[in-house]
């Protein structure tokens, strides 16, 4: 996907945006975009969508991916879902027709930093229950394409990788419909 006329941040840029990403609220966030990934560089965004557990999304192709960190190569189970900070997103996509494309399904308006969300921590969303695991989540060549090498070394950098600024990896507990719009509460 080549947009000539987009015009990727700078460091400068990027750094100047990150007081209003870490204004995020730390709880009682916002589901702001639900994003299927039906097939290999294919988005749909959804107004509404079902977790579960045995596709994470249902319809996406997580399970169809595999994986490096797998002993199989097969898909990961802690990385069912991939979760992104909102403000982040819009931030290095440039527009809300760009944030699809970083590839995550669900984008959210709290904070992701590994300080208020630490691996474990359980989120509901909806009616459905997910939980940010301890797999990592970093920016790939298709993320440095999509927004720029500086972006792709900001959100790996050490502050970013504090911030969880590329996003975190989550699994289904408790399937359930969401919505756009939903609540994002940290569960007990």
């Amino acid at each position: 996907m080549s947009h000539p006329e987009i015009t990727h941040l700078t460091t400068e840029q990027l750094l100047a945006g990150l007081d209003h990403v870490k204004a995020a609220p730390a709880d009682n966030g916002t589901l702001t975009m639900i994003v299927l990934r039906p097939a290999e560089d294919k988005r749909v965004v959804l107004e509404e969508g079902e977790l579960n557990k045995e596709e994470g999304l249902a319809g996406d192709s997580w399970n169809q991916r595999g994986s490096k960190r797998t002993a199989d190569f097969g898909p990961h189970p802690d990385m069912q879902l991939n979760l992104m900070n909102s403000r982040v997103c819009a931030m290095v996509a440039g527009s809300v027709e760009r944030m699809p494309l970083a590839g995550d399904q669900l984008i959210v308006d709290i904070d992701l930093s590994e300080t208020n969300m630490p691996a474990w921590t359980k989120l509901r969303i909806g009616s459905a229950v997910i939980e940010i695991t301890d797999q990592p989540h970093e920016g790939c060549a298709k993320f440095t394409q999509r927004f720029g090498l500086d972006a792709h070394r900001f959100v790996n950098s050490d502050l970013g990788k504090d911030l969880s600024l590329r996003g975190v990896n989550a699994r289904v507990v408790m399937p359930g419909p969401i919505r756009s719009g939903d609540t994002v509460a940290k569960v007990d």
